[in-house]
This record gives C-alpha cells, sequence and structure tokens, in this order.
C-alpha cells in the first residue's frame, strides 16, 4: 500500500466552484460519428502514456473491428469508433489486450444479471438518494474527474448490496465517454466514515471478488488513484477481503490517508475538494450527479436494455468469471476473515 501517490501541480481554486454543478457540467455522450476531441496537450499525453498515434488512431480502430468480426463473429457489440476506442486505449493499443478487454466487459454482464439487468439511472435512485457515492463537478489540475464514495451511507437493511455496483456501474460508464477521461483517468476518493461491521461483513469475498474483477479486468477505464479517508481500525479486515484480488499495481495505487486531511491534500488539491475535505470548493453538492444521471436514462435503455449480445458466443474457461457460486475455500476464507473483522472492530 502506498503513502504517496504521483506528483500533482495545484492550481488555483475554480473562479465559481458552484457553477460547475450546473447545467452542462459533465460533457455530453460523443457523436455518432467520430471526431476528436483533445486538445493538442492531451494529444501528446495520449502518444506519451497510451502509445496512440493520431494518425494512425483510425486505422488501429479498424484493427480491432476487423479482430472482432473474425474472431468473434456472433458477439452483438457496439463497433463504432468512439466505442472500440475506449478499449485500445486502456490497453494502450495492443489490439489482443483490447479485445480481450472488449470480451470481459461483455463477459460480466453476462455472470452477474444481478447488477446488469434493465441496469438504468431510475432503478438505482434510492442509492444515489441516500448519498452512497457522486461525482466531484470539476476535475483535478491532472484532468481527472473524482469519485466520491461514501460506504458508511448505505445500510444492509435499506437494500442489497449489490444496488450500490449498479450505482457505480452506471457511474462509470457516464464517466468514460468523454475522451479526456479515457486518456486522463480517474480518481476515487472513499469516505469510510460511519463504516460498521455491518457494511463490512456484508458482501463478502466472492462479491468483493466479482467487483474487482469489473474494474481491473472488465472495463476500459483508467483508475489512476484510490484515496481512502477517515477509515475505522475494521478496514484492516475490509482490505484483507480486497487484497488478494487486486494486482500488485492496482494494489499499489490504494492510498490511505486515515482522518490526516493534510495527506490528502498532498493528493487531491484544496482547490478541488469541498469544504467537509478540508477544501475550497464549497459546499458538497450530492445532487448534482444524481440529476445528471437521471436526465440519461434513455441513453442507458439503449446501451443496456437490449437482448443478450452474447448469445450464441463461447468463452474459454478462463474467462472472468467462473461459476456463480462462492466455492468451499470462498467460505473458509470468508470465516476466517469475518473473525478478523471482529477483532479489528
Amino acid at each position: 500500500m502506498a503513502n504517496q501517490h504521483e506528483t500533482i501541480h495545484l492550481t488555483s481554486p475554480p473562479a465559481d466552484p458552484s457553477a460547475a454543478a450546473g447545467l452542462g457540467w459533465f460533457p455530453g455522450p460523443p457523436p455518432p460519428i467520430y471526431s476528436c476531441t483533445l486538445t493538442p496537450e492531451l494529444v501528446a499525453k495520449a502518444r506519451d502514456e497510451l502509445q496512440e498515434k493520431p494518425e494512425w488512431r483510425l486505422r488501429d480502430v479498424q484493427a480491432l473491428r476487423d479482430m472482432i468480426l473474425k474472431e468473434q463473429p456472433n458477439l452483438r457489440t457496439r463497433l463504432d469508433d468512439a466505442f472500440l476506442l475506449r478499449f485500445l486505449r486502456a490497453r494502450k493499443f495492443d489490439y489482443d489486450r483490447a479485445l480481450q478487454l472488449l470480451l470481459n466487459y461483455h463477459a460480466g454482464r453476462k455472470a452477474w444479471p444481478e447488477v446488469f439487468q434493465d441496469l438504468k439511472p431510475s432503478t438505482v435512485k434510492h442509492v444515489l438518494d441516500k448519498g452512497f457515492l457522486t461525482v466531484l463537478p470539476w476535475p483535478d489540475p491532472n484532468g481527472r474527474y473524482i469519485l466520491c464514495l461514501r460506504p458508511g451511507k448505505w445500510k444492509p437493511n435499506d437494500y442489497p448490496f449489490v444496488d450500490n455496483v449498479r450505482a457505480i456501474y452506471l457511474t462509470l460508464e457516464k464517466l468514460i465517454q468523454p475522451e479526456e477521461t479515457q486518456v486522463n483517468g480517474i480518481v476515487i476518493l472513499a469516505d469510510y466514515t460511519g463504516v460498521g461491521m455491518s457494511q463490512a461483513s456484508n458482501p463478502g469475498p466472492f462479491l468483493a471478488k466479482k467487483v474487482v474483477s469489473i474494474l481491473q479486468d472488465g472495463f476500459p477505464i483508467r483508475i489512476k488513484a484510490v484515496n481512502i479517508i477517515n477509515e475505522p481500525r475494521i478496514f484492516k479486515g475490509i482490505f484483507a477481503i480486497i487484497k488478494p484480488f487486486l494486482k500488485e499495481k492496482m494494489a499499489e495505487r490504494y492510498i490511505l490517508h486515515g482522518s490526516d486531511l493534510r495527506s490528502l491534500h498532498q493528493n487531491i488539491p484544496q482547490s478541488v475538494l469541498p469544504e467537509e475535505y478540508g477544501g475550497s470548493a464549497g459546499q458538497l453538492d450530492m445532487c448534482a450527479w444524481s440529476r445528471l444521471l437521471l436526465e440519461c436514462e434513455e441513453e442507458f435503455i439503449v446501451e443496456f436494455c437490449q437482448p443478450d449480445p452474447l448469445e450464441g458466443v463461447v468463452f474459454p474457461d478462463s474467462m472472468l468469471f467462473e461459476g456463480q457460486q462462492a466455492s468451499g475455500q470462498d467460505e473458509d476464507t470468508f470465516r476466517g476473515l469475518r473473525s478478523q473483522l471482529y477483532y479489528c472492530y
């Protein structure tokens, strides 16, 4: 676990932070016909970090499209330039890895119907209303939007944990639309205030494995840092559940700050943080992102409420999720971890 993340160059606070939360503060969906929206600076960044060459961009997209049509002819997936670019950028324009990510993306949807069936913002309005998540209305100086999670707002008696996963997935789908996010990635800020034994012990290792698998190997987004604040002692047990499923690179991006906001400010500048996290960007508006998602209802219906795109597709045994029930080993592991949670608590 890292104590420090990549250097962030501080900038001056937004002139009017509250204005960012108004209508149009987040970019709209890409147009039907692809046209690059990256600034010259981001074009250069994509070239340096993602191996993206503007003069070869559409050629690379066509190469991936040809691979899909040849190797997975039964896969009913979007094949437009803007959609396929997400997967190429997420895998640094490695065709084989981009194709595998696309297959994982669809396999995850098939393997977890509780999350992906009838997935649209109106079905998670109760999660949004509880304040479980939001996206801060202004990116950090590196152009990365900040997904703010507050697990303590969820109570197991209110609704199933998978509803939180549904809300997170919808948020990621919206966040990945702008090309800026595809190049810059995102940052997660998780505030564990109020998290107790009931929340920590509820998901279990099998559910944790599914969530981590989707975020690491089944979704075309670059998570650049996960900042954990106000974590209780019990978080040691929570992280013990998650860590076995994290790749080393991702595990190093988890940064634990405790209640030390000065440590947080070394990773996320005060200029983009709300007042409750020691920032200068005004009060945290938990409703802005909720409104934005709910206004995109039709967009998600088109994307997620269609016939199964994987009908007739045969996946290898090594695909994302193996089986739908936790194995005996998973159950034994969870019993041991539950004991550790109680000890920490």
